[in-house]
């Protein structure tokens, strides 16, 4: 653990013995929350699906029901090898994780996710498999499947967007899920020895001390062995932008983000890795915050501000 909180760079590299870089790749899933034509979805979702910066937004094809598998396979394959020579060329990495990010990641049948999964793992070696998906998207045969790889990475995770502990919240933002899916999937995830990555938004609508006492509350009943934590930030074209530019919603400063990232970290267990603490939405993707710094000098401030009142991970636990 560092100093003040358990970093995800500290982590793996007590596991690696080495740097560890994420390869993320869009699969060309889609998302049960969002309507066929790519409209809907969660409050905060400008239907971009958080792709990798590295990789290219406007090669996703729209209409992903008449993609074929194959297809979509050589497209992953294609961007496994662009974030390998971005990586190398970059960080001279030469350890990675495959990181299936962009949308919901389990979001297909059972006989596509296996073809997909297994073709594309021949891309490595990887040391990881990570999956990013909804809660109400894990089913006993996703994990069964999950848990097969096992033997091809040396670890498998699982990153659940939880976004909030307050049934409430998730009703108002329109996540199609409550939170006992999110504890129900992943207690079943961790039954199959799968890694469970929670992600959380602190300042969502409505929101104060009381909703983010109940999300750490879930993160930590969970077990969740990781956490991204989220900055709320609001997109073009989402319905957050139009709650914003109706003065119904605001956004943090470095300031107040800092405060509450603190507050939540101290009442978060301390053996849960921090995996990011901020958001990096590009700015033309960007409605607000405008001005927020980059994440370099929010970590600075808010280990600074932590050294300085002799605080640290979990000790409110």
């Amino acid at each position: 653990m560092s100093e003040f909180y358990r970093s995800y760079a500290t982590h793996l590299h007590e596991v690696y013995h080495g740097r560890v870089y994420r390869i993320g790749v869009d699969g060309q899933f889609s998302c049960p929350n969002r309507n066929m034509d790519g409209s809907g979805g969660c409050a905060f979702c400008d239907g971009t699906g958080t792709i990798a910066a590295y990789q290219k937004p406007q090669d996703r094809l729209i209409e992903i029901s008449h993609i074929g598998i194959e297809e979509r396979i050589s497209k992953i394959k294609m961007q496994i090898e662009q974030g390998k020579r971005f990586l190398k060329r970059r960080y001279r990495a030469d350890m990675y994780s495959l990181y299936f990010q962009a949308y919901t990641n389990t979001y297909d049948t059972l006989e596509h996710l296996k073809m997909l999964y297994d073709l594309v793992l021949e891309e490595g070696p990887f040391v990881e498999l990570i999956v990013s998906t909804r809660p109400d998207c894990i089913t006993d045969e996703i994990i069964a499947l999950l848990k097969r790889y096992q033997h091809s990475v040396q670890k498998v995770w699982v990153e659940l967007g939880l976004q909030s502990g307050s049934d409430k919240t998730l009703a108002r933002i329109g996540r199609g899920h409550d939170v006992f899916s999110y504890i129900s999937a992943a207690d079943s995830l961790h039954l199959a020895g799968i890694g469970v990555c929670t992600h959380v938004i602190l300042g969502l609508p409505g929101e104060g001390r009381k909703d983010f006492a109940q999300t750490v509350a879930m993160v930590n009943r969970a077990g969740s062995e990781a956490v991204k934590i989220h900055n709320l930030h609001i997109c073009q074209g989402t319905r957050l932008q139009d709650w914003y530019e109706m003065g119904e919603v605001g956004t943090a400063s470095l300031r107040r983000h800092v405060e509450q990232s603190i507050w939540f970290l101290r009442r978060l267990n301390p053996s849960v890795v921090i995996e990011r603490m901020v958001c990096e939405t590009p700015e033309y993707r960007l409605v607000a915050p405008r001005a927020f710094p980059d994440k370099h000098q929010f970590l600075q401030q808010l280990k600074s501000t932590m050294e300085e009142r002799g605080w640290v991970q979990g000790d409110l636990v």
